[in-house]
């Protein structure tokens, strides 16, 4: 179901961005600015919307990531990518900034900023500390939770399938993180929901030097999303506890 597995088939970073949408951001350090770099990217396929630029670039950053069009140990320069999506350097900085703050990407002093490199041995370390969280919260309410209230949460399984199926790395990404949030928020521990998240965007970033997940890793995960909705709408706890165990292991395959 993640989408940092390990990755066979590695995309270029001269491939389309995908749309962006609203969110926040944070501001850039002085010493970041007037950065230069070589690594240009091409025009986004969906033109920035000039109310919450720096949201949207943020989002349209963190899909970049995802689909492998900014790649790992590169250095990308803020006017640059502003000259991509149509926008000043100022809300690229500022997103990329968020970016650094969560630890996808570091401030290279008058360059820009350079996309975070790292090995399947932290993609395990984040399953790990994942399963720790998740694993027995889900248990406990593969118990507790009648079958309506898992029948709610079909269309976020339904979802997640969709955007396999087109294989929109992206999409996949959000609909992956809506699944396992809507799951947890069944606990009613909003904090737990915020720290699970965090872990599970970062176990999404690309690997170095096989930044991407395949699409017949992305079917593989929506279809254990399916199963276990299934197990849990049965409380079938015993099936559930297979699943589950089998979704995070499997994350640094």
């Amino acid at each position: 179901m993640e989408q940092g597995r390990a990755r066979e088939d590695v995309r270029t970073p001269h491939a389309s961005a995908a749309p962006m949408t609203a969110s926040s951001s944070l501001r850039v350090p002085e010493q970041a600015r007037g950065e230069h770099t070589h690594n240009e990217l091409p025009a986004p396929r969906t033109p920035v919307q000039r109310h919450s630029v720096r949201g949207q670039i943020l989002d349209a950053l963190r899909a970049a990531l995802v689909d492998g069009e900014l790649t790992p140990g590169q250095v990308y320069s803020a006017p640059a990518l502003g000259a991509r999506f149509g926008v000043s350097a100022t809300p690229v900085r500022e997103a990329m900034q968020q970016l650094a703050v969560e630890g996808a990407v570091e401030v290279v002093p008058n360059r820009g900023f350079r996309v975070a490199e790292r090995g399947p041995g932290e993609l395990a370390e984040l399953a790990e500390v994942r399963a720790l969280l998740e694993v027995p919260v889900m248990l406990r309410l593969a118990r507790t939770v009648p079958p309506a209230g898992w029948c709610a949460l079909r269309p976020l399984a339904d979802a997640t399938v969709a955007a396999a199926a087109v294989g929109d790395r992206a999409s996949y990404a959000e609909a992956d993180r809506a699944f396992h949030g809507a799951v947890l928020a069944l606990n009613g521990n909003a904090q737990l929901v915020m720290v699970a998240d965090e872990l599970h965007r970062r176990s999404q970033w690309p690997l170095e030097g096989n930044p991407v997940t395949r699409r017949a890793d992305l079917l593989a995960d929506a279809a254990e999303h399916t199963a276990l909705l299934d197990a849990l709408v049965a409380q079938d706890v015993t099936v559930v506890q297979s699943l589950v165990r089998e979704h995070f292991t499997g994350a640094d395959r």
